[in-house]
């Protein structure tokens, strides 16, 4: 059987009913992987091949134990994974090896799953370009001199390119919802809360960052979801699951478009999400385009605080030892100190800017069962750029700045779905982001189903 096409769901069901054995689909994962990784550079800390096997033989035969029965994944290298080696990328991590699972891969071993290895980040996750002194540079499958965002790079990348069916990835600034965009999957960004983490002293305040699943198809995002955003007593959020109506028919649509003007993008991006909504609009679908909810510059210098805020919680003891500062990329450092430089009155402006955008956009939920943005305002750019300095002439003041079409989703904790909208004139892909209401995730997922079903860009496959 080939099992290049067949989504998670499909392999899943073959395994539970025995149509499949968990060994046979490890040896077809295991070739696919070697066949193509080596060029893309995607799944990093790879187990021993014999390992897998031994391990998915076991399973062959056996009552399935979950909803992920026999399913290789890989888990993003920001995840702790017991006995296999996890470095988020960073020369500092470079040899550690957790004697424990994080909560996330915890969660799909109880599902059935096999962990074969991980996927590339960047160092620490930061930036949008998946590269780190660890393992090096993780390419765009659809033009292998590109990047293919990050940081969940390693993740979409590997779903591109069919060796895997699903993936986790997290998002901060977008870390889920770009790479998803440039390799021509589905990223979806769960509403805060609905994805647990373990505790910490840092989940009370101003959580900015989340995991949520990553697939070839929409329907393989529910698949993962289900098993991810499963309660947790131990955190202290909660999020309802609303009801969902199917289909785009009668569908009411925002269109944010460049944020009235203020977001500068390159050339056709804003042309192929038109073009999308355009044929939403066919499939019955209303689009309305909108003024901006809140200015710019309130959402930046919210997001840009607690984002300093917590980067700076998260590294500050690590900061402190000047031999392990002397690893650390340029952008950590900046964050970290400006996040150790932030005072009370500084965090107080932050929360209230957050509190009044998040006002504004859960407003237009009242009128609107989705609102639409582009997933990012640069194309895929060349592996040896850092970062884009400017956009369409317009000069960038910081590292991220680029990638300011991803904040009011950050600042906020909305669910968002960024799919696929088409090719530019250099054949690589394009994202548009879907955002709901707290809770929509799922509504979302019905959306992205239904335009599924009118598009094709996400069948395409990379020449890798």
């Amino acid at each position: 059987m080939d099992m290049t096409d067949l989504t998670a769901a499909d392999l899943c069901r073959a395994m539970s009913e025995g149509r499949l054995q968990p060994s046979e689909v490890m040896e077809a994962t295991l070739d696919r992987i070697g066949a193509v990784n080596p060029k893309v550079n995607a799944i990093v800390a790879l187990r021993d091949g014999d390992d897998l096997l031994a391990e998915a033989r076991a399973l062959d035969g056996a009552t399935p134990t979950g909803p992920l029965f026999g399913l290789p994944v890989a888990v993003k290298d920001l995840q702790a994974t017991k006995d296999l080696r996890t470095t988020w990328g960073s020369p500092l991590y470079a040899e550690h090896v957790p004697q424990a699972d994080d909560l996330l891969p915890r969660r799909l071993r109880a599902a059935g799953a096999i962990i074969i290895g991980k996927t590339n980040t960047p160092e620490m996750g930061l930036g949008s370009h998946t590269y780190n002194p660890v393992y090096g540079t993780t390419r765009n499958p659809w033009n292998p001199k590109r990047t293919p965002g990050g940081s969940s790079g390693g993740a979409a990348v590997a779903l591109a390119t069919a060796m895997l069916k699903v993936a986790d990835g997290s998002d901060m600034m977008g870390s889920l919802r770009n790479p998803a965009a440039w390799c021509g999957v589905y990223g979806l960004r769960p509403s805060f809360g609905l994805v647990p983490e373990d505790p910490g002293p840092d989940k009370f305040l101003h959580q900015i960052s989340t995991d949520g699943p990553m697939a070839r198809v929409p329907s393989d995002l529910t698949l993962l979801l289900d098993v991810l955003a499963a309660p947790d007593p131990r955190w202290p959020y909660s999020v309802a699951r609303l009801p969902v109506a199917p289909g785009l028919k009668g569908k009411r649509i925002g269109w944010l478009a460049d944020w009235g003007g203020a977001w500068p993008f390159e050339e056709g991006l804003l042309d192929l999400c038109e073009d999308a909504l355009a044929r939403m609009e066919a499939a019955g679908a209303v689009v309305e385009r909108l003024a901006p909810p809140v200015s710019r510059e309130e959402i930046w210098d919210g997001w840009t605080t607690l984002r300093s805020l917590s980067i700076a919680g998260a590294n500050e003891a690590d900061y402190a030892s000047p031999n392990a500062r002397a690893q650390m990329k340029e952008a950590l450092i900046w964050e970290i100190e400006r996040g150790l430089a932030l005072t009370g009155a500084d965090i107080r402006r932050a929360s209230a800017a957050r509190a009044r955008t998040f006002a504004a956009l859960s407003e237009l939920f009242r009128t609107y069962d989705a609102l639409a943005l582009p997933t990012t305002q640069v194309w895929p750019f060349p592996v040896e750029t850092v970062h884009p300095t400017e956009i369409a002439g317009v000069a960038m003041d910081t590292y991220h700045r680029w990638m300011e079409c991803m904040t009011p989703v950050s600042l906020t904790g909305l669910p968002a779905l960024s799919v696929p909208v088409g090719f530019g004139a250099a054949g690589l892909p394009a994202g548009m982001q879907l955002i709901g209401p707290k809770g929509g995730d799922d509504r979302l997922i019905a959306l992205a189903t239904a335009w599924h079903e009118v598009s094709d860009w996400a069948r395409h496959a990379p020449p890798i």
